[in-house]
């Protein structure tokens, strides 16, 4: 039997498991007909690529079945959510058929995209009470970041080329946002959703830790069945362990998918009626951290946690006994069996693989001098400076590892700081929403303390990691969930209070 079919049948049992399982708490927060429906669907699309043996053909059909679901589904982010993560993101050139040399890269998230966000931002651009982007300082920013980098790229390809990179801003960037900006508009809309990520982060979690445990990418056959070349799907280890992968292609982004899944979970849990299933949860993501073995991702679950504690009732008791828990938990791995591998693995306390701290250290200042000379808008070339000619790795790559120095290598430090400014005002917005109640048990004041950790968390985990695969397409459409609590938030103060603006109304009292 081929590998990859070997592969199928572990995958489809190992989802099984948790669907299952899933089930009961699952309708805790959503129908069950749309649980079923989506449910369903993950396993026909999950089949249909397995036994295409052809990438054009699962395109064709997968996108065929994804239009049709769209067109039924009432919250199209819960079913792109659940659907992201279905297979490797590797990419095929469609043809040019003479005209240009190829039209467009087409892989598994803009097929997704394309099927079920853009005909959802369509609808949504029709539908008189949808906000116009625009209106509000983080359109502005990310619609000024996009400009930029589509001028940009003039100076280092073709016309054509331009045009199509600017087709993949709109695409990976825009729309994830757009959608989950406009899309969500009540507390419910968000537990459809949050729920999708965290189901999807159920299944690579089992699927991660098998593949840890039996030393095998259940995926990577996939890939080469196919058809699809593609460079991200090769074996890693660290410390004789297996670096699990999954879809991801890379274990430091299964590590970072799995980080904003638990702190997602945060939010889900608290309707979770069985404290069996909130348990059950909780070990299985926080196994699902472990199995990539990736230490950027485990520092950002970890900021995640603390925030989400912060920001809540009694923070500086349960902060003191979440550090004390740390703290005793590190002599205890030293002597269980096994934790000392475990205390080898830790960030800043481990000595195992010291060279990537170093090489970070390398990067941010060979970096730097490479930015000195380009200040404003980057290079297209940096790439071939001295300076980052030195950072060659024994894989023949320069590994940027840092999303943000990679965005001032590129587009120089009005690029990056339009990034941060972008970033920097949702989390402003989602603060202050978060802080106009007053009851800090209101799910809705729950719901922003969530967001607001998890965001802050994907924004340390990118300084660890380039953003390749699927963290660009998830820390984008999470900023879209951020912002549309925001608009949430200012419709039902705005819905509350309007007898107060009325001239006949009695005026307020200050006590």
């Amino acid at each position: 039997m081929p590998e990859h079919f070997r592969a199928l049948i572990v995958i489809l049992f190992l989802a099984s498991v948790v669907f299952v399982l899933a089930r009961r708490p699952a309708t805790d927060l959503i129908p069950l007909r749309d649980f079923k429906r989506r449910r369903n669907l993950w396993f026909l699309l999950t089949v249909l690529a397995f036994v295409s043996h052809s990438f054009w053909l699962y395109l064709a059909a997968g996108g065929l079945i994804l239009y049709l679901a769209g067109r039924r589904e009432h919250n199209p982010m819960a079913l792109f959510y659940l659907l992201l993560f279905l297979i490797p993101p590797a990419a095929a050139q469609v043809p040019g058929f003479g005209v240009v040399n190829y039209l467009v890269d087409l892989n598994h998230i803009r097929l997704l995209t394309l099927c079920v966000l853009l005909p959802a931002a369509l609808t949504l651009r029709r539908q008189p009470d949808t906000l116009r982007f625009g209106r509000t300082w983080p359109d502005r920013l990310l619609a000024a970041s996009l400009v930029l980098m589509s001028v940009l790229y003039l100076r280092e390809t073709t016309p054509t080329d331009t045009l199509r990179q600017t087709l993949y801003l709109y695409v990976d960037v825009f729309l994830p946002y757009y959608v989950a900006s406009r899309g969500l508009r009540q507390v419910s809309d968000f537990k459809d959703a949050m729920l999708a990520f965290v189901l999807v982060g159920f299944l690579l979690a089992l699927i991660g830790v098998a593949e840890y445990v039996r030393h095998w990418l259940l995926y990577s056959a996939l890939i080469d069945a196919m058809g699809v070349p593609w460079s991200l799907s090769g074996y890693l280890s660290r410390g004789g362990a297996l670096r699990a992968s999954v879809t991801t292609g890379q274990a430091i982004v299964l590590g970072y998918v799995m980080s904003v899944a638990i702190g997602l979970f945060l939010f889900v849990q608290g309707y979770l009626r069985r404290p069996l299933h909130r348990w059950m949860g909780a070990l299985l993501l926080a196994a699902g951290l472990f199995a990539p073995l990736s230490r950027g991702p485990w520092i950002g679950a970890a900021v995640i946690v603390v925030v989400f504690v912060a920001l809540g009732r009694g923070a500086v008791r349960r902060l003191a006994l979440l550090a004390t828990a740390g703290v005793l938990a590190l002599p205890l791995l030293g002597v269980i069996p096994g934790g000392d591998k475990v205390l080898d693995l830790l960030p800043f306390i481990g000595n195992l693989e010291k060279e990537n701290i170093t090489y970070r250290e390398r990067l941010m200042d060979n970096a730097w001098i490479v930015i000195q000379r380009n200040p404003l808008f980057g290079s297209f070339d940096f790439r071939n400076t001295p300076e980052m000619q030195s950072m060659i790795q024994g894989e023949g790559i320069i590994d940027i590892v840092n999303s943000y120095i990679n965005l001032a290598l590129h587009v120089g430090l009005v690029g990056l700081g339009l990034f941060v400014a972008f970033f920097a005002v949702v989390l402003r917005g989602l603060y202050k929403a978060m802080r106009s109640f007053d009851d800090k048990d209101d799910e809705r004041r729950q719901l922003g303390r969530v967001l607001l950790a998890t965001l802050i968390g994907i924004l340390v985990i990118i300084f660890t990691v380039s953003s390749i695969t699927f963290i660009p397409v998830v820390y984008w459409s999470i900023a879209g969930l951020a912002v549309a609590y925001t608009h949430m938030v200012r419709r039902q103060h705005a819905l509350a209070t309007p007898a107060y603006d009325i001239p006949s109304a009695q005026p307020r009292s200050l006590s």
